[in-house]
């Protein structure tokens, strides 16, 4: 169960700030055999890696037309409606993203511009398993709609039958993807990345998954494919003062911790006693949850953390850095104002996690593991490359030939300089 630690010292903070660290090595050993015969072998390797890791004796790779358009029979109507509802927040919410081009004169006679060039090829990654995240389908494939990328593909782990499931299915359909694969696991981001004869390759991989996965991720982006960002299991952090409701905190971590065994929960409170009704909260909660296996192991290595001071829980926030941050205090507003580092934040006691990972309309797929530090979430940027353009005139480059010839002889880059003295020269002549 979870552990409460009065007043750790600063000292003690980055080892109450870790995550829960998995054996790396044998991890990336295995990853690497998997990439390698995916490039080897294609689709055959798919088939065979479905078989050695999941027991899928037989399943067809890409799923049909058909089988995506008859998944809205499958499902029901309250479900169709709230993955309807869903999607029109999330599409409103990056709509409003959009950046506009720059086009601007720097100085006379040089002109600079900024544009949004969509990805081409851009890959997403479902998870299925234990839970098919059908709603990570709008969240990554609306973005990629907005933006205008042309080509999405959707790779998601089937199930024991071989089949995707139907919510999946309908929340690809309902975002007009029409490219979906039945494979899973690091085999998919392999497939995705090199490409096979039915898996087409992708510019940008895009999408969370378990620590095979993960890895997967990192791997392929140290050769020749983008991913969205470092990621590894999910998480969440509560700041929460008397004015909270224990049992609002306690279902707020338990829905982080049934996502599995390695994700990890984190309160930060000023209150022994409220702690401690936590405490009892999670007890009682956790015994009517089917996936109360997965929420306990991921409790074992939460915990719950007293620090008597605003200042020093939004200092300890910071360090931690959050994937999920919810402020369930008095002046959530004026302590969010300090924050450099979360993922996504939920303000106040009425705003949790749930609303961000299914219907409000912010995007789930969010950097952990302390990546918020350096990254954020997926939005619009993501999808896009910005690429900038200049044109000088040649009395725009006349104004600017000194500054430059300057600093390029300043480093020792004559090349450089000549560029603009030999035009320079033929405007004098």
């Amino acid at each position: 169960m979870i552990r409460i630690i009065e007043n750790p010292t600063r000292r003690s903070w980055p080892l109450l700030a870790m995550r829960n660290e998995l054996d790396n090595e044998s991890l990336s050993q295995t990853v690497a055999t998997i990439i390698e015969r995916v490039i080897k072998d294609g689709d055959e390797a798919l088939f065979q890696l479905s078989k050695e890791i999941d027991n899928l004796e037989s399943f067809v790779l890409q799923v049909s037309k058909d089988d995506i358009d008859a998944s809205a029979e499958k499902i029901s109507p309250q479900l169709k409606l709230a993955i309807d509802t869903a999607a029109g927040n999330i599409r409103r919410f990056h709509e409003a993203q959009l950046s506009t081009d720059v086009d601007i004169e720097t100085s006379p006679g040089v002109r600079c511009l900024q544009k949004s060039i969509p990805i081409q090829r851009v890959g997403l990654y479902i998870p299925g398993g234990t839970a098919p995240l059908f709603s990570t389908v709008l969240m990554l494939a609306i973005p990629a709609q907005v933006v205008g990328c042309p080509e999405i593909v959707l790779c998601t782990p089937p199930s024991s039958s071989g089949a995707v499931a139907s919510e999946i299915l309908y929340a690809a359909s309902r975002c007009g993807l029409s490219r979906v694969f039945a494979v899973g696991g690091a085999q998919a981001i392999a497939a995705m990345a090199y490409g096979t004869t039915t898996i087409p390759r992708v510019d940008k991989i895009f999408g969370p998954g378990n620590r095979y996965v993960t890895r997967a991720k990192q791997m392929v982006a140290m050769r020749q494919t983008a991913i969205d960002m470092p990621a590894g299991p999910s998480e969440v952090m509560i700041m929460a003062d008397d004015s909270a409701e224990a049992a609002f905190v306690a279902a707020d971590l338990l829905s982080q911790a049934e996502h599995g065994a390695d994700s990890q929960a984190i309160v930060l409170t000023g209150s022994m006693d409220l702690a401690l009704r936590i405490k009892d909260c999670l007890n009682e909660q956790m015994e009517h949850l089917p996936r109360r296996a997965f929420a306990a192991k991921s409790l074992s290595h939460s915990r719950i953390i007293i620090l008597p001071e605003a200042k020093d829980m939004l200092d300890f926030a910071n360090i931690y850095a959050p994937e999920h941050l919810i402020i369930s205090m008095r002046n959530a507003w004026d302590v969010a104002a300090g924050l450099t580092s979360a993922g996504s934040v939920f303000i106040g006691n009425f705003s949790p996690e749930s609303a961000g990972d299914y219907a409000s309309g912010t995007n789930h797929t969010l950097p952990t593991t302390g990546w918020a530090r350096a990254y954020s979430g997926v939005n619009t940027d993501s999808f896009v490359r910005k690429i900038t353009y200049q044109e000088l005139s040649p009395q725009g480059l006349n104004s600017l030939s000194e500054t430059i010839i300057t600093m390029a002889e300043a480093e020792g880059l004559d090349a450089h300089a000549n560029a603009v003295k030999i035009r320079i020269s033929t405007l004098k002549s």
